[in-house]
């Protein structure tokens, strides 16, 4: 299977989702959180880094599970511009094209 590169949409995303994370996990351990979630060390760390751009959504409800993130937060915040206002659906795809 060939997968389609990410739009710098997808990127930007991916980053402010591992952002998110990483605040959310404060001082815990990252060994400890992706064990409890159920999801290998590495996976985490590469998602907190923005390489796994657009995660599994069972991965994320998982992990924000553990940190006691709900899933309505991590959507609010990954789905924001830069200037920190909020983007509609259809927004945000225009943008994603705009980008591409």
């Amino acid at each position: 299977m060939v997968r389609l590169p990410l739009t710098p949409a997808e990127v930007e995303r991916g980053q402010r989702l591992g952002a998110l994370l990483r605040r959310a996990r404060g001082e815990r351990s990252m060994l400890l959180t992706a064990l409890d979630a159920g999801v290998s060390p590495e996976t985490l760390r590469k998602i907190e880094s923005g390489r796994i751009a657009t995660p599994a959504f069972p991965t994320i409800a998982a992990i924000a599970d553990v940190l006691g993130l709900s899933l309505d937060a991590v959507w609010a915040e990954i789905n924001t511009s830069d200037d920190g206002v909020a983007l509609a659906p259809a927004e945000r795809q225009s943008r994603e094209r705009l980008a591409s």
